[in-house]
């Protein structure tokens, strides 16, 4: 037969309680005794029945893993106990991280959400900082957009009086092009006319037909 798995629970029957008792501290201890002979550890059991038996184990001296142990506790203790610089760091950390908390929940709220956990009172003041909030925010707003405008027409005022010089410079080329061109036209014509008057006294010299 298959060995049955034992529910793990007060037994009721107190001679079965008492003979399971028996064999799991004979177990224990013998578990202890292999432990402390693979493992060179010490090991010490005590064991209290529900009579009020006292039954105890040690791998040495029972007295001395004791004191051992409570030299132990002593040292964990004094190494738990933090330094009063460690205390205030602490206290700042969790002030800091709490403030944290309550800006982060508050930006959430100001967002519209987790506004269940806020009572009425709560949620009027809410309404009121976000509408001082809204007004400060449109006329930051119209501030800036004035000043944009007032950039815009600064900047059009420039850029007219930059095309205006252009077109005056333009001007002032274009009526010295036209003088010298002038110039060079009147210039021209009296060379011709010399030239002329030159050939025909030669024909007449010469006795040729004048050119018509």
């Amino acid at each position: 037969m298959t060995r049955q798995k034992i529910e793990i629970k007060k037994i009721d029957n107190p001679t079965a309680r008492q003979v399971t008792f028996s064999k799991r501290r004979r177990g224990l201890f013998k578990k202890a005794q292999e432990l402390s002979t693979l493992c060179d550890a010490e090991v010490a059991l005590i064991v209290f029945s529900t009579t009020g038996r006292l039954f105890d184990y040690s791998s040495s001296s029972m007295k001395q893993v004791i004191d051992r142990h409570n030299l132990h506790s002593q040292n964990l203790h004094k190494f738990d106990q933090p330094s009063l610089q460690l205390q205030l760091e602490s206290s700042t950390y969790a002030i800091l991280s709490k403030e944290m908390a309550d800006r982060t929940r508050e930006l959430r709220q100001m967002k519209g959400e987790e506004l269940q956990e806020l009572n009425m009172e709560e949620l009027m003041r809410l309404e009121k900082s976000l509408e001082g909030g809204l007004s400060r925010v449109v006329q930051t707003k119209g501030e800036r957009l004035l000043n944009e405008i007032d950039a815009l027409r600064r900047k059009e005022a420039q850029l007219t009086e930059e095309n205006l010089r252009l077109k005056q410079h333009e001007t002032g080329i274009n009526t010295n092009v036209q003088g010298h061109s002038f110039n060079t036209f009147i210039c021209s014509s009296s060379g011709d006319n010399s030239q002329d008057r030159e050939s025909s006294n030669t024909s007449l010299k010469l006795g040729l037909p004048f050119p018509s």
